[in-house]
């Protein structure tokens, strides 16, 4: 995990993979715990509330042009990782995924790994896979597609 620093196209790849597919595009509802004014709207204590993770993913100012693959959103002009406010895939709020941070290390060792002992070849050319998301309940699933794993 020490080299994670010392890789930020890797790191800035694995966030926007994550913030390309929107795995789960809304928050699990929950419940306001006092009265809050927001937006000059009142909201009451105990409202059910859900908030859309996919319009801040795919907000426009943040990330240009959102419907393409390019890690570059996440590197600065010298092209060191740069966090993003509006990167949010495991929730927001205080009541965050408790397994973030076990689930960002575990996705870096994974595709580092396999990239280090594998080429990965699709099966069709890669304009031709459709990464159109498979939307199925709470998660936007993207479709399966078939991919070789040569050992190096």
């Amino acid at each position: 995990m020490q080299d994670r620093s010392h890789m930020p196209y890797t790191d800035a790849m694995i966030h926007k993979v994550q913030r390309f597919i929107d795995l789960v595009p809304n928050n699990l509802p929950h419940a306001v715990t006092c009265d809050i004014k927001f937006r000059n709207y009142l909201i009451p204590k105990g409202t059910t509330v859900m908030t859309s993770l996919s319009s801040v993913l795919y907000d426009s100012k943040e990330f240009p042009n959102t419907e393409t693959f390019d890690p570059g959103h996440f590197l600065d002009g010298n092209g060191n990782f740069k966090k993003s406010d509006y990167f949010m895939p495991f929730s927001a709020g205080r009541r965050m995924c408790a397994g973030e941070g076990l689930a960002r290390m575990e996705l870096f060792l994974f595709l580092t790994t396999v990239l280090q002992n594998f080429k990965l070849k699709p099966l069709v050319h890669p304009k031709d896979i459709d990464t159109t998301p498979v939307v199925n309940g709470l998660a936007s699933v993207p479709p399966p597609y078939q991919l070789c794993f040569i050992p190096l």
